[in-house]
């Protein structure tokens, strides 16, 4: 049965290194009998240039009838003094709370090649192979009541609320517990249970959960040390979990470790595995147009479209070895490029991948 993949580049580079995404998938699907339908539409700034909102109705639509959402990057300088109601990145969240993908994975995995590309020292880093996941929608991004507003002294407040249901920590931890047990079975649940009551229940949710999976060691570790032990020693990690702010935060720092963000995949999941799919860096509106972004980032998440999405683990690996015979080529696009390899474009990397095919 034909599999629907609704395809959003978003702005910025995100048209660019959805291009080369989409000619991976048209390549399997031309090689390897991947039985999917493709059809594109607008999110972010591009939706609200067309639309005035940054995700329109019917496309939210098609997002829900479809078997996968692979997109690309939301935001940049152009819509930064819209209201923050109509923002890009509003329609980025309305996905993930509209279609309750409420699981976030973001593998931060150094190929062996990208060693040196690293700021930390090759030994550090090597072998590095962490699973984040991240809680999505709940935590202090959607928490109400939210807002600013103007005190008795005349004085502006910003104000959000943190808040974490007992049932929304429960089905992230599970999330968590079962990729540990196909991992190394070790987990690391990320909090600040010292300061934060919401995250001391957090923590106490965790411990209740974790007899179910008697196989899997449970360590908790406070945010601000979690950050710190990233770079000190992060091979020491093989599972994280944590609530959605300090998931941002640290998966962004992870991806560092590989090289660059523009190697970073990930994959926002609902309880059947239905999910969208997109690199875990921005827009990067200062280099949108030039064909120099790295598409990896995103042909990777693809991988993970197929893997969790569609049911092609065969071809999720078939990407990654792809991936990785081409950087055993030499061939690096900018932000991962060093001295006696071959620089190359967005566009050509996205080529000598399905040429690796």
């Amino acid at each position: 049965m034909t599999k629907q993949v609704l395809i959003l580049p978003g702005d910025g580079i995100g048209p660019e290194i959805t291009a080369e995404a989409v000619k991976v998938l048209e390549a399997l699907k031309a090689s390897d009998n991947l039985d999917i339908e493709m059809t594109e539409d607008l999110v972010g700034g591009a939706a609200y240039d067309v639309h005035g909102v940054p995700l329109a109705d019917e496309t939210m639509d098609k997002a829900q009838a479809s078997d996968a959402v692979l997109l690309g990057a939301v935001g940049g300088y152009k819509w930064e003094s819209l209201d923050i109601s109509v923002r890009p990145e509003k329609g980025l969240l309305r996905l993930r709370k509209e279609m309750n993908l409420f699981a976030n994975l973001r593998p931060a995995v150094l190929f062996p090649q990208l060693a040196s590309a690293s700021t930390l020292k090759p030994e550090v880093v090597a072998g590095l192979d962490i699973l984040i996941v991240r809680e999505l929608t709940g935590g202090i991004y959607f928490g109400q009541p939210r807002g600013i507003r103007t005190l008795e002294n005349g004085e502006r407040q910003g104000y959000n609320t943190y808040v974490y249901s007992e049932s929304e920590v429960k089905r992230i931890a599970h999330v968590a517990f079962q990729a540990a047990m196909k991992r190394n079975k070790k987990l690391t649940s990320v909090d600040k249970a010292n300061v934060l009551e919401v995250t001391e229940m957090w923590r106490e949710v965790v411990d209740e959960i974790a007899p179910q999976y008697p196989e899997v060691e449970v360590k908790h570790m406070y945010v601000d040390n979690a950050a710190m032990q990233l770079v000190l020693n992060p091979k020491q990690f093989d599972v994280m979990v944590t609530g959605n702010m300090f998931g941002d935060i640290l998966s962004d720092e992870a991806s560092m470790l590989t090289g660059s963000i523009g190697m970073l995949a990930s994959a926002s999941l609902d309880e059947n595995n239905k999910g969208m799919y997109e690199p875990s860096h921005g827009s990067a509106p200062d280099i949108a147009g030039q064909n120099i972004a790295n598409p990896l980032a995103t042909i990777l998440s693809a991988a993970m479209m197929l893997r969790y999405s569609l049911g092609r683990e065969d071809l999720a690996v078939k990407i990654e070895n792809a991936i990785s015979k081409v950087l055993d080529q030499g061939l690096r696009t900018g932000d991962i490029y060093s001295d006696g390899m071959t620089k190359v474009s967005c566009s050509e990397m996205g080529d000598a991948v399905v040429a690796a095919l």
